[in-house]
Order: structure tokens, then C-alpha cells, then sequence
């Protein structure tokens, strides 16, 4: 313990009266709370204290000091109260780091509508597809796939997603629907090239791996892209979920090989592990894992 922790001891037993009470508050047993006196005392080279069986009394010297260690008790309440109204106050910055996808889908709108029920916090959101040290860059909040998870970190799920083949009607009526996954060989395929294996595509049908060999015109890193190629007609993709309510549900995309599954992957809203979060940080954490559990049901909906 600190010298300042013995004198804040020291404060609270001539408050309690006793070593029993003040052991009590303190969380510690007679015995420590005795030992941190005594240690106090012999740091100081006084007497603070006469110990009878029945009562405390202050000598000289610790009457001298029980007004600065009362002081010091009450700025260590005062703190403690300042922490609370600060973690308690729906206000101020929250700082979040996303995968670009994600970001540029939905954060607009979602964002738009957190603002309207929590107008005082402001949000800072960060695109980025990788790794930021959240403790060391100073973020609040992000959102990772399970494979960024790391001890340091809350993780919290998020949303489950698989990436859909699609292609715009015009393609399809242009270079026919593909029935199996083979058959993409023969099509202009639109790949990713974030993935060194961008050539070749899973997929799983009844406990069956399928590997396909596939090619095509274009090729990029962003999922963006890949999504506005594919609804221009350049060709078939292979995108995420969580991009696809919009162009699904009004026709602009069509799923193609529904019958054959692709690997289903996990994301997380994280934050470094600490006691608490602040109100700010805490509300817009349940308002994002309440908005993609509407958001995943719609999903299914327009996947059945």
C-alpha cells in the first residue's frame, strides 16, 4: 500500500472508532489495517495513536495529521464522484474503427438515426480494413472478425455473414444463370483481390467441398467496387451479405447457386477490456448490436 492509501486508512479509523469497523470498510482484516498504522507511524518517527481495549485517542501528532488525511479522503470521494458523472453522462467523443465495407453500407444512415436519440455525442469513424491497436490509438470501439480477436479485447457478437454470388439481371439474361459452381469457370467472374486465392472459389453442398477455377475482367480489393461492377454487368461476384439488402430486395442483383453454401463468418463489436464503459461509449455500443440483429432478420427474410 501507498502512503497515501495508510493515511486515508488512517483517516477512516478514527472515523469508525474502532479497528473492527474501519477493518470493515476497508475490505482488510484487523491485523493489515494495524500493520498499515503502525507502518504510517514508523514513517512518520510518531505516535498517532493511544490504544486502549476500549477506545482510540489521538496524541499530539495525530491530531496534527487527521485533518490532512480527512482532506485527502475527501478529494479521493470527490474523484470518485467526477468519474461517475463522467461514465454516467451521455455526452462527448467516442472514437470508432470499422472495416471499409461495413462503413460505407450502413454507418451513414445508422449513424444518422443514433444522432437523433443521443444528439450530444459525437461520433469519429474511422474506415479502415487494418489492424489498429485500439488502447494505443486511442479508439473506444471497433468492429473485427473473429480471427483480429485478442485477450486485451471485449468482444461482442455482432453479425454472422457469407459472401453471396450474384450478378444484375442484364448478365444473366446476356451470358445465362450459372446452375452449379462449375460452370462459373465459363463466366466473367469478378474477383477479390484482398484474398491470395482470388482465383478460386468454394464452395459446399451437402458435406462436399467444391473448388472452382475462375477468371474474369476485373479484379479489386474493395467490395464497393466489386458491387457497383456487378450491378453495371460486368460481370459475377462473389460479395457480402450485409452489402446486398438493398439491390436484393428491389432486383437490381439476383442470387445465383443459392443451393450451394459459402463459409459463414463471424464479426464482433470489441473494445479494450476495462471495469466499465463510459454511458456515451456503452449506449452506442447496445444501439449497434440491436441495430444488426434488425438489420441480420431483415436479411433473412429476402433469403428464404
Amino acid at each position: 500500500m501507498s502512503e497515501m492509501d495508510d493515511l486515508a486508512a488512517f483517516a477512516v479509523l478514527i472515523e469508525a472508532g474502532s479497528f473492527t469497523l474501519a477493518a470493515q470498510q476497508l475490505g482488510c482484516s484487523k491485523g493489515q489495517l494495524s500493520k498499515r498504522i503502525s507502518l504510517l507511524e514508523s514513517r512518520f518517527s510518531v505516535v498517532l495513536l493511544q490504544r486502549t481495549t476500549r477506545r482510540l485517542s489521538l496524541t499530539a501528532a495525530g491530531a496534527a495529521l487527521l485533518p490532512q488525511a480527512q482532506a485527502l479522503l475527501v478529494q479521493v470521494e470527490r474523484a470518485r464522484q467526477a468519474l461517475a458523472r463522467l461514465k454516467d453522462d451521455v455526452s462527448g467523443p467516442v472514437r470508432m474503427t470499422v472495416p471499409v465495407s461495413l462503413g460505407e453500407t450502413f454507418f451513414e444512415g445508422l449513424l444518422m438515426e443514433f444522432a437523433r436519440t443521443y444528439p450530444d455525442v459525437q461520433i469519429e469513424l474511422e474506415l479502415n480494413n487494418g489492424y489498429r491497436d485500439l488502447t494505443r490509438d486511442g479508439f473506444d470501439l471497433a468492429i473485427r472478425s473473429d480471427a483480429a480477436i485478442d485477450e486485451r479485447l471485449v468482444a461482442r457478437p455482432l453479425l454472422a455473414w457469407h459472401e453471396m454470388t450474384c450478378a444484375s439481371p442484364a448478365y444473366l439474361e446476356h451470358y445465362g444463370e450459372p446452375a452449379t459452381p462449375q460452370v462459373l469457370a465459363e463466366h466473367r467472374c469478378l474477383l477479390n483481390s484482398h484474398y491470395s486465392g482470388r482465383e478460386e472459389w468454394l464452395y459446399h453442398q451437402q458435406h462436399e467441398l467444391l473448388r472452382v477455377r475462375v477468371s474474369g475482367p476485373f479484379a479489386s480489393n474493395h467490395y464497393s467496387l466489386l458491387k457497383k461492377a456487378a450491378l453495371a454487368g460486368a460481370g459475377i461476384a462473389r460479395l457480402p451479405s450485409y452489402l446486398l439488402h438493398e439491390e436484393l430486395a428491389d432486383g437490381r442483383l439476383r442470387w445465383v447457386l443459392r443451393d450451394y453454401q459459402t463459409r459463414r463468418m463471424p464479426m464482433y463489436l470489441v473494445h479494450p477490456y476495462q471495469g466499465g464503459l463510459p454511458k456515451r461509449t456503452q449506449v452506442l455500443a447496445d444501439y449497434l448490436i440491436d441495430w444488426f440483429k434488425r438489420s441480420g432478420e431483415a436479411l433473412d427474410r429476402l433469403q428464404r
